[in-house]
């Protein structure tokens, strides 16, 4: 029997917390780009419910159809693809997010167990660090979705915004 939990398997506080404390400290991103440089530290980020609500869509999506991609499936899992693969832009406006943002962003990762593990992972990728990093963002969501039958096991989307 397949253990499944399409509801958000993840504790919010301790995520945001974990990605707080990640964004007090100075932190290369780019060790092998000097001209990116050092980032942080930054400002903490707040959890916002839009940006939650288009992790956990984009983590459900993943985990159904069985797929890994920034893009949605364009299956009858990818609620806002419609048909099409949706982008996480697309998805984030769509969980009424608004028009009025600033900067946008996504993280996405698969077969990580723990909030450590997952950090860890994205900290250690540039792009996903330097978003996580971004001070840009000042707002986040995260979700994770169990389906132990695909092939990651775990799915976790990490959706970042700011708005004017």
């Amino acid at each position: 029997m397949s253990n499944i939990n399409l509801e958000n398997a993840l504790n919010e506080e301790a995520m945001l917390i974990a990605i707080n404390k990640a964004r007090s400290v100075r932190r290369d991103c780019y060790p092998n780009d000097e001209s990116k440089g050092i980032m942080g530290p930054s400002k903490p980020l707040t959890w916002n419910a839009q940006l939650y609500a288009a992790a956990l869509e984009h983590s459900r999506d993943l985990a159904l159809s069985d797929t890994f991609s920034h893009y949605g499936s364009g299956t009858e899992f990818d609620l806002t693809g419609n048909g099409t693969p949706s982008s996480f832009d697309e998805r984030i406006l769509a969980n009424e997010y608004g028009t009025n943002f600033y900067q946008l962003g996504e993280n996405i990762a698969g077969g990580q167990r723990s909030i450590e593990e997952v950090m860890s992972a994205w900290l250690a990728s540039p792009g996903h660090c330097a978003n996580i990093m971004n001070d840009a963002f000042t707002e986040v969501g995260v979700a994770l979705v169990i389906e132990e039958a695909s092939t990651y096991g775990t799915y976790w989307s990490q959706e970042f915004g700011s708005k004017h």
